[in-house]
């Protein structure tokens, strides 16, 4: 398969959406921590925000390295480009590979990181399951439909 510069362009816009998500992602963490350091501030008697903060300070580090590769992708598509303009395509070959091989490692990276703030939400699920009398949070709803149908 020939190398066009058309190739590497079409991951223009993909990379550009990813990196929209993983700031999206990085500014949702930053309110996070901020509210969280608000309640820590008030309460500081809370085990659960010891858990939460651990949590957070490992998404924050894998959101960086996330945004990180995902440059890096993008920089090499820029390079790739401008060795198929000059004409060398062997060189662009490779460069190719290598963003592509950012890109797979920055969403190898979101997947972790989707894994880990899933643990965060059930974090607070676990906290706000012990309110409710260690009730499922579903056995509560459905009480409470089954409550309005009588």
């Amino acid at each position: 398969m020939e190398l066009e510069l058309s190739t590497p362009a079409l991951l223009f816009s993909a990379i550009t959406l990813l990196m929209l998500a993983f700031t999206n992602r990085f500014l949702a963490i930053a309110n996070l921590i901020r509210s969280l350091h608000k309640t820590y501030m008030d309460s500081m008697e809370q085990e659960i925000l010891v858990e939460q903060i651990a949590n957070l300070r490992k998404r924050l580090s894998l959101i960086k390295n996330m945004q990180l590769f995902g440059i890096i992708s993008f920089l090499l598509c820029v390079v790739c480009m401008y060795l198929l303009f000059r004409g060398f395509t062997e060189a662009a070959n490779w460069v190719f590979v290598g963003s592509m091989g950012a890109l797979l490692v920055a969403l190898a990276l979101s997947l972790i990181e989707i894994q880990i703030s899933t643990k965060a939400l059930n974090l607070e699920l676990k906290d706000m399951e012990e309110v409710f009398d260690k009730r499922s949070s579903l056995d509560f709803i459905f009480k409470k439909d089954s409550k309005k149908n009588e």
